[in-house]
């Protein structure tokens, strides 16, 4: 098989890919090995690939490709989210384009557009994943709304509603009024925004007095029904009984007494709008006021907000400001800093919004899987720091809103007969329904025309909380083989900014409805920033196109790119010289492979210095091997990837080939060379899960193999104990064939210009690695002395000193007069450390750091001059 000169990435891929799917290597069923798991975060269904995908999804691939080499029954489950409110805005604007109006269509005609849309354009995101490289076991795909997983989302509302967690409630929810829902609390962000204070007058009933109350938000004024001062207020005394009178709106509203209010906030009263603040809400059950809703479900004003219905409310605040000023009602404006919630989708400020909605009870629920994570440790989160956010929200968790007043999702089974509070069954079927609200009204003439199902959807949450379970039909069928093989799953791959969201409710329901954990471990990536630290975005221009970096790249290239700089949890700084410096590792093993492939093999004896090559190089692979382990074992996959990444940079490429290399136009014996062949795939085995593409490709060239000996299945290397006294004799050895070549490129001493070399063994190392020495320092005779040699140049390795004649070399009066003026500079550079190092208020006021650094310099002069000294000693 011809080896081409250059890798080829984009050939090499679209092969291997194909090579692999057509083997069915990434498919999984169950079998007599262990199980390892890893579930996808679908990502939603309108979703493109980014830079979070890219880094996550490689993480997850390195996972499982090693799980395969190691022996294990690798399971890959993909899928996406049907993203209910993202999918369905995209929809509503897509139809909006069409002269289409969502409000005119019926519900099942918005649905089969809805399906149109995502049968055309969701999953797009799949097929890129496959890009990357990313080895999913694709007949196990899921989708959110699939038939199995909307009847596991149901049967979970149905079993949680009868065990009495799932409630109907009127409570103050997030109204979002871009998307028209609800939201829960933890899709809500707030942020700090520059607003202002408008200090307002409320003249007091059949008087000329009036009170000022300072507001952020000036046309809710429509919707006061009362102003509320604290009973200890002794300014407001005289106003016991009294009532105000509400500005443009004239409506009369009573003023009311509570400790609630703040004495030393703003002026100390307190406008109320039971309607748009939930503690204004609490404030009005407590004294019976009345609500008035003043939006419309897009955040304009309806007929409360007379004059300015249908208006806008950000632009009603201006024209009513302005109306205020005109009729004496606004006393000042102060720029004011508040916080502004808005939805995590669609970016909206949200509206506080008093609905009736369907919530999660979540005291209970909570408990096991505080348990598991924070005090059993049945689930490890990595980085361990994330367990303090964890407690934080689950201590102080509020109970979800899982309703959504959109189309796009699971329809809520519950069915109302009546127009009470209760009049409502909750069933899987209508025909289920039917049977239960006949037993509940004892009406048995209903029909299923007389049943009426709720039009909300559920939170996409609350779907994707049972996607562990629900991917291998677990809540349907518990007995199914595949439940009771695959899960719980091994690990879950994610980012920190859906701890809550998915995460934490993940470990709920898996506790809820399976009894134990749906994952053991949480390995929480970091985000990926720009070299500004700015996270990417696309609004924000900074973010790479990654399928662009994949065709400038390569696949292996962008991987390692990504992998060198993404320890756990910690935010990633993301610069394309890293898809560089992956591309490069992969032509340095490419080349390090047309190397070996190169050489003329021939049945000679093995010279001494390539067996003793190979032996070191076996135990720094083992060495490495357990490094490597351990790093997996705490999920350091960048870690992991470095000690591969310097074994075969250095250890291989660097080192072991040079000494194993043969002479020019000379052939290797058989022997290295099948164990550079040996050592090469053991390299190429580690560095598959990160590389897969050159690892396989470099596999196949070596030799024909059968599909069953495809490296994606071959098995990983089995650790053993490292000769650490090796490892150790040739790293000094290293530090003596480093001393030789600077006194080469000092000296203008070609390569190709044998020399002796002689040495005062001090250390009592053992010669092993002379022939190493021999042949990559170009030594033609390593002599062990007792005395200092003259006329030759000196350096030492610890405490052994080497001897390299030059006579004939050098110009030995030349090489003496320089190095006695390098010895005049560094005595003079210590004496000038030295005098600053004697100084006491230098030593006493200057940062520890700084000291030692001087102390560092002080030892550095001393050791260089000391090295001249002796250097002198030996060519006078």
């Amino acid at each position: 098989m011809t080896i081409p000169s250059q890798f080829d990435a984009k050939e090499v891929e679209n092969k291997w890919y194909d090579y692999w799917m057509k083997h069915n290597y990434f498919h999984s069923e169950p079998d007599h090995r262990k199980p390892y798991t890893i579930v996808i975060p679908p990502p939603n269904v309108t979703g493109v690939l980014h830079m979070g995908h890219m880094l996550n999804n490689t993480i997850q691939d390195v996972l499982i490709r090693r799980a395969r080499l190691k022996g294990l029954n690798a399971c890959w489950v993909p899928g996406t989210d049907h993203a209910s409110i993202a999918t369905e805005a995209k929809v509503v604007a897509k139809l909006k384009a069409e002269g289409i109006n969502k409000a005119d269509l019926t519900r099942e005609k918005f649905l089969k557009h809805a399906w149109e849309w995502t049968d055309k354009y969701g999953g797009v995101i799949l097929e890129q994943l496959k890009k990357l490289g990313a080895s999913c076991d694709w007949e196990r795909t899921k989708f959110t709304m699939d038939d199995d997983m909307t009847a596991s989302v149901i049967k979970s509302f149905v079993d949680l509603y009868n065990k009495g967690y799932i409630y109907r409630g009127y409570r103050m929810v997030n109204w979002d009024p871009e998307a028209k829902t609800t939201l829960s609390d933890e899709e809500v962000n707030y942020e700090e925004r520059q607003g202002k204070l408008y200090h307002l007058k409320y003249r007091i009933e059949g008087s000329d007095d009036y009170i000022v109350i300072a507001t952020t938000r000036p046309e809710t004024i429509l919707g006061d029904t009362a102003i509320c001062i604290n009973p200890n207020d002794e300014r407001y005394t005289h106003l016991k009984g009294k009532r105000a009178i509400v500005p443009i709106a004239n409506r009369v509203i009573p003023v009311i007494f509570d400790e609630y209010v703040d004495m030393e906030f703003g002026t100390g009263c307190l406008k109320v709008t039971p309607a748009h603040d939930v503690n204004d809400k609490e404030l009005g059950e407590r004294h019976n006021l009345e609500i008035i809703d003043i939006f419309n479900d897009d955040a304009t004003l309806n007929s409360f907000g007379l004059h300015y219905a249908g208006k806008d409310r950000f632009a009603v605040r201006d024209e009513i400001a302005k109306e205020l000023e005109s009729i004496g009602s606004l006393e000042k404006i102060e720029e004011h800093i508040n916080k502004v919630g808005t939805s995590e989708r669609t970016k909206a400020v949200i509206e506080p919004r008093l609905s009736d909605q369907w919530f999660l009870k979540m005291e209970q629920l909570v408990k096991p899987a505080i348990k598991a994570v924070l005090e059993t440790e049945e689930v490890k989160l990595y980085p361990k720091r994330f367990e303090n956010t964890y407690r934080h929200w689950m201590e102080n968790i509020r109970d979800w809103n899982i309703s959504r007043q959109l189309w796009w999702g699971q329809q809520i089974p519950a069915y109302y007969f009546g127009d009470g509070k209760e009049d409502f069954v909750v069933a899987e079927t209508k025909e289920q329904a039917l049977d239960l609200a006949k037993a509940k009204t004892g009406n048995v003439q209903l029909t299923a025309s007389d049943l009426k199902q709720d039009p909300d959807a559920l939170d996409t949450w609350f779907s994707s909380w049972l996607w562990p379970m629900a991917v291998f039909g677990g809540i349907l069928d518990p007995e199914n083989e595949d439940y009771k093989y695959y899960y719980p799953t091994n690990d879950l791959v994610t980012g920190p900014d859906i701890l809550f969201f998915w995460v934490a409710r993940m470990i709920i329901a898996g506790y809820e409805y399976a009894g134990e954990k749906p994952f053991t471990n949480v390995y929480l990536t970091g985000l990926v920033r720009d070299k500004q630290r700015r996270k990417m975005s696309k609004s924000l221009g900074n973010s790479p196109d990654p399928l662009d970096l994949i065709e400038k790249f390569g696949a292996d290239g962008v991987r390692v790119g990504l992998l060198l700089s993404a320890s756990a949890g910690n935010d990633i700084l993301f610069d394309e010289e890293l898809c560089n410096q992956g591309k490069a590792f992969s032509t340095k093993i490419w080349n390090a492979f047309r190397l070996i492939k190169g050489w003329e093999v021939s049945d000679i004896e093995q010279p001494k210095h390539s067996a003793k090559a190979i032996e070191w190089y076996e135990a720094k692979l083992q060495k490495t091997l357990a490094e490597i382990e351990d790093h997996f074992e705490k999920y350091r996959i960048s870690d992991a990837l470095m000690a591969i990444y310097k074994l075969v940079w250095d250890d291989f490429c660097s080192w072991f080939l040079e000494m194993i290399k043969p002479g020019y136009q000379q052939p290797v014996d058989r022997k290295t060379y099948d164990k550079a062949i040996e050592m090469l795939e053991a390299n190429l085995k580690l560095l598959h899960p990160f590389m897969p593409f050159l690892t396989e490709e470099i596999w196949q060239h070596i030799a024909e193999r059968s599909p069953e000996e495809a490296l994606i299945i071959a098995q990983w290397p089995e650790i053993k104990t490292a000769d650490e006294k090796l490892i150790a004799d040739f790293d000094f050895a290293a530090e003596v064939i480093s001393g030789i070549r600077t006194v080469r490129k000092e000296k203008n001493i070609a390569f190709k210009d044998s020399i002796s070399l002689k040495v005062i063994n001090n250390e009592n190392i053992g010669k092993d690695f002379d022939s190493v020495i021999c042949k990559l320092g170009n030594v033609d005779g390593l002599e062990y002395v007792s005395e200092k040699v003259n006329g030759a140049l000196t350096y030492r390795v610890k405490s052994n000193e080497y001897f390299v004649p030059v006579a004939g070399a050098v110009n030995v009066e030349e090489e003496i007069a320089k190095l006695k003026q390098e010895l005049e500079y560094h005595k003079g550079f210590l004496k000038s450390v030295q005098a600053k190092l004697s100084n006491e208020k230098f030593v006493s006021g200057a940062p520890e750091k700084v000291v030692a650094n001087e102390r560092q310099k002080e030892a550095d002069a001393m050791a260089k001059i000391a090295t001249i000294q002796q250097s002198l000693e030996s060519l006078v």
